[in-house]
């Protein structure tokens, strides 16, 4: 079984910084697994890696789309796979980084191609306004009507756990507990950068004030051109459209990128808690546990 790193994060968090770290010590290549760094052009608004930062490091699936271009988590699967058999066959140690948890979820557990998800969270937000108009226990009878398999697996009182399995079920009309055939396809070494919450989002107003100061705006108005695409929906582009229309301020759309920014980051929080399997450190106000996750990185390779 194939051994990967996996480094998962809210923006703004060190992601890049580690990863690159990371493969200067341990001999590896880095994969891209965030949905906007694929497009071509889209550079300071998805804060993508520069020349310098990489250090000589080989990067993959950066800039293999055009922001006309679509891209899905099925083909960041196939692609991926693809880059982590090449660099594996080179004596190299694919190290895939990225915020789009979806995508890095997809990828450690094998989702079966073409498989539904709730990507923009509508199903969990109905089941979450029930279980607030009728109670929880309302929201698991709901379950217990639908999947009695989970309901009597999941107490009540775990409203997070019921959702999921009320999600899980209008999505592939079967039991949560029946999709446990997603089997893991590589030997993962999961890692979740996070730290306290005030400072992230200190972080996150710092690095959107800086992208504006590098460009942003130049970047928003090439994107203008393709109203419909995919990447033109990213934050930190669709913000502009009331300035560019000559009904918001710069310093509005500053703002409003770094508060789309914010929920953002705590959406990708959430998922990473709820859904994967990670080890959580915190670089930015202990920065010697880098040390020591260094050191459970060697354990693990030897193994």
């Amino acid at each position: 079984m194939e051994k990967i790193i996996v480094i998962a994060g809210p923006t703004a968090v060190g992601k890049t910084a580690l990863s690159i770290e990371l493969a200067q010590k341990f001999n590896g290549e880095i994969i891209n697994g965030d949905s906007m760094q694929v497009y071509k052009g889209l550079d300071i608004g998805t804060a993508k890696v520069t020349r310098e930062e990489m250090a000589g490091i080989m990067h993959h699936l950066l800039n293999i789309k055009t922001v006309a271009e679509g891209f899905n988590v099925s083909e960041f699967i196939t692609l991926a796979k693809q880059k982590i058999q090449e660099i594996t066959a080179r004596g190299h140690l694919p190290i895939v980084v990225g915020g789009t948890g979806l995508y890095l979820q997809a990828l450690i557990e094998d989702y079966q191609l073409g498989a539904r998800e709730d990507t923009d969270g509508t199903i969990r937000q109905k089941y979450q306004g029930f279980a607030d108009q009728y109670g929880d226990k309302a929201l698991w009878q709901e379950l217990a009507r639908v999947d009695s398999l989970a309901a009597e697996k999941i107490d009540y009182h775990n409203v997070r756990k019921v959702i999921r399995a009320l999600e899980v079920f209008e999505l592939t009309n079967k039991s949560i507990f029946a999709q446990q055939d997603n089997k893991a396809i590589f030997d993962t070494f999961g890692i979740c950068l996070n730290t306290e919450r005030a400072l992230l989002y200190e972080r996150i107003n710092k690095r959107v004030e800086i992208m504006l100061q590098s460009g942003l705006e130049q970047e928003a108005r090439f994107i203008l051109d393709y109203p419909d695409s995919q990447a033109a929906k990213g934050i930190g582009y669709k913000e502009f459209l009331p300035y560019f229309n000559g009904k918001a301020s710069l310093e509005e759309v500053t703002a409003t990128i770094q508060q789309n920014s914010r929920r953002y980051a705590k959406r990708q929080l959430t998922w990473f808690r709820n859904r994967m399997d990670l080890n959580w450190v915190d670089l930015v106000l202990y920065p010697e546990n880098q040390a020591n996750l260094e050191l459970a990185i060697s354990d693990w390779l030897r193994q």
